[in-house]
């Protein structure tokens, strides 16, 4: 359930993937323009605010207006005239802009359902922001998504992935729908509202085979006590589901919410373009500089050193040595933190330290067998080493840990698949619009020039 794409002239526009087409073809259309199209599609014929406008592209974030004039006015020279004439997008003068073509909204085809995992399975579902502060809308997609790694690490369950629930964000869909969708048989819904120093969480956890909720309760505290609930929900969740407690390694949580709240920040950003890419590192840097010894902070610091050399054509060096500096002062920091670990050893596998790396991931798994990125990033790292049946095992599973993942995981299935020889089923994998953001270009041409 990724969501609805939408037609508009020779237009399709699928803001789950992050995609425009014209005539099938790949809109070079960058991350701000993409959420300003997706706002005034969503809302074709309504008259969109300014300020609601720059809250889509811009959440959390203080900008001039004239950002928002310059991203509409490449918008416009991007899309070009309807046939018809006139233009995609109007202004109304002193108010803000409407989209004024004809759309169609395109839904996808329903996915079989997944089978259940044979031990305790849970999705959870992104908190609802109940501030009245839209930029704390950060704040709940944090305390959900800390959560979700929180549940990783407990022995006997099965977790989904951030990007998959994220999926549901917004939507409204009964939870038998969404559980039957993910194959899990658990959901854990929620609110929080942050205001005056003090923070209210509202959770409950739902069987979406009975419907019965199982668990559910109100945390009011201090803001400062924010980990300490996430401690407290996450142990009464696994209580609920496997019938005792079962305490994993305590995690290295920040002693400085504002760099927390970069931190949060910045994992929205980091993987998107290379604008954005260079925004997270301005908000980690100063997270870093705020806390210098939360692993997590250090360790998506490490990740953007890594995506500027690897993915965004910056220089590889001083960015190779200080991205492994951070991943390895971030594993000294938290040596129980798994992402950490498997951040730690795809950097490793780049110095061709491949014991090391083996070590790094065994490790992670050990401390979290739910890491999806871990498992995908595995598995592209086994199959440029040969072991391709591996690498197919590995990017399965990342599959089934995360079914609406980032656009990379298809690159990585489909170079596993050329590699072991299927062509066919790699030109099916590589010509799916997710991919079109990645770098598979390259795989599929080869795919079919392999196929005649």
């Amino acid at each position: 359930m990724q969501g609805s794409r939408f037609a508009f002239g020779p237009f399709v526009l699928d803001p789950g993937a992050g995609t425009l087409l014209r005539n099938d073809d790949p809109v070079a259309v960058g991350y701000r323009g993409l959420k300003l199209l997706a706002a005034l599609v969503g809302r074709p014929g309504e008259i969109l605010e300014k300020a609601e406008l720059m809250d889509a592209a811009w959440p959390g974030t203080a900008v001039e207006e004239g950002n928002l004039t310059v991203q509409i006015a490449q918008l416009r020279k991007l899309l070009g005239p309807p046939a018809e004439g006139g233009e995609w997008i109007s202004t109304v003068p002193r108010v803000g802009y409407r989209f004024t073509g004809a759309i169609e909204q395109l839904d996808r085809a329903k996915r079989k359902p997944l089978p259940l995992p044979d031990k305790p399975s849970i999705a959870v579902l992104p908190f609802v922001n109940l501030s009245n502060d839209p930029e704390q809308e950060a704040f709940a997609d944090g305390l959900t998504e800390d959560l979700i790694t929180d549940l990783s690490r407990a022995p006997g369950l099965f977790v989904i992935a951030r990007n998959s629930t994220f999926a549901y964000k917004g939507k409204a869909m009964d939870v038998r729908a969404i559980a039957e969708e993910l194959g899990v048989r658990y959901l854990l819904e929620g609110s929080a509202r942050r205001a005056a120093g003090r923070v209210r969480i509202n959770a409950q956890l739902v069987d979406a085979k009975s419907g019965e909720h199982l668990w559910a309760e109100r945390f009011d505290r201090g803001l400062d006590d924010i980990f300490a609930v996430q401690d407290e929900a996450t142990a009464k969740i696994v209580e609920a589901l496997l019938g005792r407690l079962r305490t994993p390694p305590p995690r290295n949580r920040p002693t400085n919410l504002e760099a927390y709240d970069l931190c949060v920040r910045a994992r929205k950003l980091i993987d998107e373009s290379p604008q954005t890419a260079r925004e997270a590192h301005l908000l980690l840097t100063r997270a870093v500089s705020l806390d210098p010894d939360y692993a997590e902070a250090h360790r998506w610091l490490a990740m953007n050193h890594w995506m500027g050399w690897v993915h965004w054509g910056e220089a590889v060096e001083p960015n190779r040595r200080i991205a492994l500096e951070l991943a390895r002062r971030a594993v000294a920091i938290d040596p129980n933190d798994a992402g950490c670990r498997w951040v730690l050893g795809n950097l490793l596998a780049y110095e061709r330290s491949f014991e090391e790396s083996d070590v790094e991931f065994a490790k992670a798994f050990e401390l979290d067998p739910n890491e999806a990125d871990a498992w995908a990033t595995l598995s592209d790292i086994a199959v440029l080493a040969g072991r391709v049946e591996e690498g197919l095992e590995h990017i399965r599973k990342a599959f089934r840990l995360n079914p609406y993942p980032a656009s990379w995981y298809y690159l990585t299935l489909g170079e596993a698949q050329y590699a072991a020889r299927d062509y066919e089923a790699a030109v099916e994998t590589l010509r799916r619009e997710e991919t079109y953001r990645t770098s598979s270009r390259r795989f599929l041409a080869a795919s079919l020039a392999q196929l005649g």
